[in-house]
C-alpha cells in the first residue's frame, strides 16, 4: 500500500462523481491499480454553506454560479482521463432566513443537483432536531458521514464512519469527523441521547483499518483549522489530528471557515479548507502512481467575488476577481421558488436605526459591542429580569444602519432559542457571573451583557453591581438568558433544573423585533459599550 507521501501544492483540479463500495469491505486486499501506470484524481470541496444557495446582493457566490463550475471542471477532468470527488466540510445549515425558515431544504436540494459525493456533520446540523436532519439526508441523497457520533445508549453509530468509492482502479476511502465542540456549540435539546466522541480518538483507531481497505484515506471534517495547531478554547483541530494520526492523504476541513490558499502540509497530510458560503470552490489535483501521490496542483476558485478598484473617474467600483461565472439555468430554477417564498413578510420594515449595530464575529466574540448590548437589553426587559446575558456565538450578523426588517434580525439572530430566565441567589449569581465572564474571548461562548458591572478576579466575579447598585446579599436577582445556554450550550452552566428557571416560550428574534418596533428609531447611543465588565 502507501508509505511517505510527498506533494506538490499550488494549483487544483475538478470531480466526476462514482460508485460507493460500501462500509463492508473486509481485511486487507490486494490492490487494484495497474503498475507504471497514472491515475489523475481530483477533489472539489466547500465547506460551511451556512444557508447561502443564493448569489449575494452584488451577485457574489450561491449555488449556481457554483454549478456551472463545476460542471466545467468535472468535464475537463473527464477529458483529461481523469476521476474527481465533490465533499463538503459541513455546516450547510444555518444564517439566511430564506433557508432557515424552511429547513435548509433548498441548500440540500441544491447539494443534489450538484452532486457531492459526502459531506461531514458540522455543529450546525444539530441547530435542528434529528428528524430535521434525517428529512435533509433524504434531500440531499449523499452520504452524512461521522465516525464519532453515536447512539448515547447503544453506542452503535447514528451515520456511516466512512464510504469507500471506487475511483477508476483506485479505492479512495473518505471518513467523516465531527467536533467535539458540539457538545457545547450544538443545541442540547436536540443533542440529547447523543454522544460526540473525540474525534482524533476515533480516527486513531479507524484509519489503520481504512488503509487495509483503501489506496488512499480523505477524511472530510468539520473540527477547523488552527495554526500550528494553536486551537485555544476550541476542539482539537484539523492540524492536531494530522499530526496525531498518521495514514491520512488528505484532511478536507471546514468550522473555522478561514480560507487555505495552499494547503497546510502537516506529516505527510494535505490540509484543506475553502473559507465559507461557497465563495470559493477548493480544487485539488493529484496524481497516484505505484501506490503514491507523485504530484499535486491546488487552488481556490473564487465563485463570482469581487474586489474593489478605481475606474478612470477615480470612483470605486467593485470588478470581479476572475471572470464571471454564469448560473446555471436548471440549478436557478430549481432555487427561484425557495428564494421568492417568504420575501414578502421578511422585507417588512420594522424599525429605524441612526448607526450600524456591530455583530461581526471577529468582533463581537472577542469584546463588548453596542448589538450585544442592545439584544441583552431586549431580553431583560421582556421577562423583566434584572441581567440579561447573550453568548456572541448567537449573534451572526451586524445590523446596519438605516431602515431595519425582519429579515434584518434574522440574520442576526437565526437560530429560533426561546428566552428563558432564573432567578438565583446573591451567591448563585457570583457563581453564574463567574463562570460566565471566564468565558475565551474569540469563542462563541464569549458573553454579552446589560445591566451588570463586574471585575473578574483570578476567576471569580468581583465588585459586582446590579443596575448600579451594589450586589445585596439577602436579594434575589431574575437573569435573562437564551434555551440554548440554559441548558449548558456554549459550556455555560446548566441551569435548566434550577427550582426559579422559567422557559418564557418567546422566540430570541421576535423578542428582538418586538424591541425595535416599540423602541424605533433607535439611537446607536444608547448602547455604546460600557466596559463594565472588566476581565
Amino acid at each position: 500500500m502507501k508509505s511517505t507521501k510527498r506533494f506538490v501544492t499550488h494549483l487544483a483540479v475538478s470531480s466526476v462523481v462514482l460508485a460507493i463500495a460500501g462500509c463492508s469491505m473486509m481485511g486487507p486486499k490486494q490492490p487494484d491499480w495497474q503498475e507504471d501506470k497514472e491515475y489523475r484524481v481530483t477533489i472539489l470541496h466547500t465547506n460551511d454553506h451556512h444557508g447561502r444557495f443564493w448569489q449575494s446582493s452584488r451577485g457574489e457566490y450561491g449555488m449556481a454560479a457554483r454549478k456551472t463550475l463545476i460542471d466545467n471542471i468535472r468535464e475537463e477532468v473527464a477529458l483529461d482521463d481523469g476521476n474527481s470527488l465533490l465533499l463538503s466540510g459541513g455546516d450547510i445549515n444555518t444564517g439566511v432566513p430564506e433557508s432557515d425558515l424552511q429547513d435548509a431544504e433548498p441548500d440540500f436540494r441544491g447539494m443534489n443537483m450538484l452532486k457531492y459525493d459526502a459531506m461531514a456533520l458540522g455543529n450546525h446540523e444539530f441547530d435542528n432536531p434529528l428528524s430535521v436532519l434525517k428529512q435533509q439526508q433524504e434531500w440531499a441523497g449523499f452520504p452524512f458521514l461521522s465516525a464519532n457520533i453515536t447512539d448515547a445508549k447503544t453506542g452503535k453509530p447514528l451515520f456511516d464512519a466512512y464510504k469507500i468509492f471506487q475511483v477508476n482502479d483506485l479505492k479512495v476511502a473518505v471518513m467523516g469527523l465531527t467536533t467535539d465542540d458540539t457538545v457545547k456549540l450544538g443545541n442540547p435539546e436536540y443533542l440529547e441521547g447523543i454522544k460526540i466522541e473525540s474525534p482524533i480518538k476515533v480516527a486513531a483507531k479507524l484509519v489503520p483499518e481504512l488503509r487495509k481497505k483503501a489506496d488512499i484515506v480523505v477524511a472530510v471534517t468539520h473540527m477547523g483549522h488552527y495554526n500550528n495547531g494553536n486551537y485555544g478554547g476550541n476542539a482539537p483541530g484539523d492540524v492536531t489530528l494530522a499530526r496525531t494520526v498518521p495514514g491520512i492523504d488528505v484532511v478536507v476541513g471546514g468550522h473555522s471557515q478561514n480560507p487555505l490558499f495552499q494547503p497546510d502540509e502537516q506529516n505527510g497530510t494535505l490540509i484543506l479548507q475553502a473559507h465559507e458560503w461557497g465563495k470559493y470552490v477548493g480544487r485539488l489535483d493529484f496524481v497516484f502512481k505505484n501506490g503514491d501521490i507523485v504530484w499535486s496542483e491546488y487552488r481556490l476558485i473564487p465563485v463570482n467575488l469581487k474586489k474593489k478598484v478605481k475606474n478612470a473617474e477615480g470612483k470605486t467600483e467593485r470588478v470581479f476577481i476572475e471572470e464571471e461565472i454564469a448560473q446555471d439555468p436548471e440549478m436557478l430554477a430549481m432555487l427561484t421558488p425557495f428564494q421568492e417564498k417568504g420575501q414578502e413578510e421578511l422585507n417588512v420594515e420594522i424599525g429605524f436605526s441612526n448607526g450600524d449595530f456591530v455583530g461581526e464575529r471577529g468582533v463581537v466574540r472577542n469584546q463588548e459591542t453596542n448589538l450585544g448590548n442592545l439584544i441583552s437589553r431586549a431580553m431583560k426587559e421582556k421577562v423583566n429580569a434584572d441581567i440579561g446575558i447573550m453568548n456572541s456565538g448567537g449573534i451572526r450578523d451586524n445590523m446596519e444602519a438605516g431602515v431595519i426588517t425582519y429579515k434584518s434580525v434574522l440574520k442576526v439572530q437565526p437560530f429560533g432559542n426561546a428566552i428563558s430566565y432564573v432567578d438565583l441567589t446573591a451567591a448563585e449569581l457570583t457563581d453564574y457571573l463567574s463562570a460566565v465572564a471566564s468565558k475565551q474571548a474569540g469563542t462563541g461562548a464569549f458573553g454579552q451583557f446589560d445591566g451588570v458591572a463586574l471585575t473578574l478576579k483570578d476567576g471569580k466575579a468581583t465588585n459586582i453591581m446590579v443596575n448600579g447598585q451594589p450586589l445585596d446579599a439577602a436579594k434575589s436577582y431574575r437573569v435573562a438568558i437564551n434555551s440554548y445556554v440554559a441548558t449548558g450550550g456554549d459550556g455555560y452552566p446548566k441551569v435548566i433544573d434550577h427550582a426559579n428557571y422559567v422557559n418564557s416560550g418567546y422566540v430570541d428574534a421576535d423578542v428582538l423585533v418586538e424591541y425595535v418596533q416599540n423602541n424605533a428609531p433607535l439611537d446607536i447611543a444608547d448602547f455604546t459599550p460600557t466596559g463594565n465588565v472588566k476581565r
